[in-house]
């Protein structure tokens, strides 16, 4: 007689900051998507969504320890202070792998299909370790968002960066893949560069991506410019190069101007140059300062690293949840 086949465990690991307004709207759909999955067979009673508070101002945690209190398919882990998305995203996946064979990330706002959560486990029952959402359109997104987000996927890859065209942080990943993302050590986390990284197998799930259910983006632009700008310096030194190609540009056309005016003192063709010169003074100047800008954000970047401080800190989580601790 064949042995039954064991369904993995998953964990659907959601990040949440000041989502109060948003979280009485999706976690019945988180919720309804995992018993779903569970009644079809494909994953185990034992998988739970697992909602994970990053410092959040309102009552986000107060709610999340309310829905685990009512349903032991729900979990919850507070950070001790916000950290930002990717370290909130990252503590909840290195506290799953402990015990989920699959854990799905996903964002709490409602935006992103969770039907797609069903074709990347039978994506991951294929023989794939990873499975990557990808938005197959962004009709919902404004032209000046969807003009400026393409136009990051394209300059990552130009700068040599390996991220998947139009995937955000809506993933599966095995077992096996965390443990290998868990031995990435940097302090700046770009999760989306860093799991194509990790390698194994792989297959992306195409989904649409609707409007907000509720409340507001946590990304206005600074702050998207900033994770983009990040991101670039976390997985590409082309910036530093590109600067080193400038000065060398520079220096040559610095060169062809002095030999230029030796030539016209020599003929004594000599006019005031007084508006020549400022401009150049001035796109000099501008050139050595942006130039020292890029480089201190790498400077600073290691500076941070050889600190080793801890990516993440778990202040408390509800019943039946070990937090994970981070050990670099």
């Amino acid at each position: 007689m064949d042995a039954p086949i064991k369904k993995p465990v998953l964990y659907i690991v959601i990040p949440c900051y000041n989502e109060e307004k948003v979280l009485p709207e999706t976690k019945p759909m988180f919720l309804k998507t995992l018993q779903d999955m569970i009644q079809e067979n494909k994953i185990s009673e034992d998988s739970r969504v697992l909602f994970v508070n990053d410092g959040s101002k309102d009552d986000t945690w107060n709610l999340i320890k309310e829905y685990a209190g009512e349903e032991k398919h729900i979990l919850g882990l507070s950070l001790s202070r916000n950290r930002g998305h990717q370290n909130a995203l990252f503590a909840g996946l290195m506290t799953a792998k402990e015990v989920a064979d699959i854990t799905i990330s996903i964002d709490c706002d409602g935006q992103d299909d969770m039907a797609a959560m069903s074709e990347m486990v039978d994506e991951y029952l294929s023989g794939s370790q990873i499975v990557y959402g990808v938005r197959s359109e962004r009709k919902t997104d404004t032209f000046f968002k969807r003009a400026t987000a393409q136009g990051f996927y394209k300059v990552m890859a130009k700068m040599g960066a390996d991220v998947i065209y139009n995937h955000a942080d809506y993933r599966l990943m095995s077992r096996e893949a965390l443990e290998a993302l868990a031995q990435f050590k940097e302090v700046h986390l770009f999760l989306r560069g860093m799991a194509p990284l990790v390698g194994f197998r792989y297959s992306c799930v195409y989904y649409e991506r609707a409007e907000r259910i509720a409340g507001e983006s946590h990304y206005p632009l600074k702050k998207m410019l900033s994770f983009a700008f990040n991101g670039i310096s976390s997985f590409s030194t082309k910036p530093i190069r590109m600067i080193t190609g400038l000065g060398f540009l520079i220096c040559v056309i610095s060169l062809i101007a002095i030999v230029a005016t030796i030539v016209q003192k020599l003929y004594g063709v000599t006019v005031g140059g007084w508006s020549s010169l400022l401009c150049c003074i001035l796109f000099l100047g501008g050139i050595q300062l942006l130039s020292l800008g890029v480089i201190g954000e790498y400077v600073g970047k290691i500076y941070m690293e050889t600190k080793e401080r801890p990516r993440f800190i778990i202040s408390e989580g509800t019943e039946g949840v070990t937090p994970a601790v981070d050990r670099r």
